[in-house]
């Protein structure tokens, strides 16, 4: 079943019981996912790109919830941050931190990178091997870390 599919089961769910914060949250990935498909040239969307549609979304959220709570404003962050946890039930498994910085040892060690200069190749392939499953500012931090 799609991803797509998912979410407006899920969408009919919150709607019957009446969850007004995951309502919010299914309708505006369900609107994200329309407008890709809208796109000119855009064609039958992958399980791929709908994964990166839904890591925006939640990002998104999360990024507004930080600035709320930077702000003094915890009424409007943990919405946010609700929004976010209904969304990331889409989403696979995240790895950790310990298995990201294996697969980034191992793609150092293949591509022979030896420094700063080599980070955007082993970004590059880093991100796609972990497409969904970790975030790319701790694939950055990583990188960097392993790289000096």
């Amino acid at each position: 079943m799609s991803l797509q599919k998912q979410v407006m089961d899920k969408m009919k769910e919150a709607m019957k019981s009446k969850d007004t914060v995951a309502l919010t949250a299914l309708r505006a990935l369900k609107s994200a996912f329309m407008l890709s498909n809208t796109e000119v040239g855009a064609g039958e969307m992958s399980e791929a790109e709908e994964l990166k549609i839904i890591q925006k979304q939640v990002k998104q959220r999360k990024d507004s919830a930080a600035v709320f709570s930077e702000q003094g404003r915890e009424d409007l962050a943990e919405p946010e941050l609700a929004e976010a946890a209904v969304l990331e039930q889409f989403l696979p498994e995240a790895l950790s931190e310990e298995e990201i910085e294996q697969v980034v040892k191992v793609v150092i060690e293949k591509v022979g990178a030896e420094g700063m200069k080599d980070m955007g190749k082993v970004m590059g392939i880093v991100s796609k091997q972990l497409a969904g499953k970790a975030d790319g500012k701790a694939i950055s931090t990583i990188v960097r870390k392993n790289l000096v």
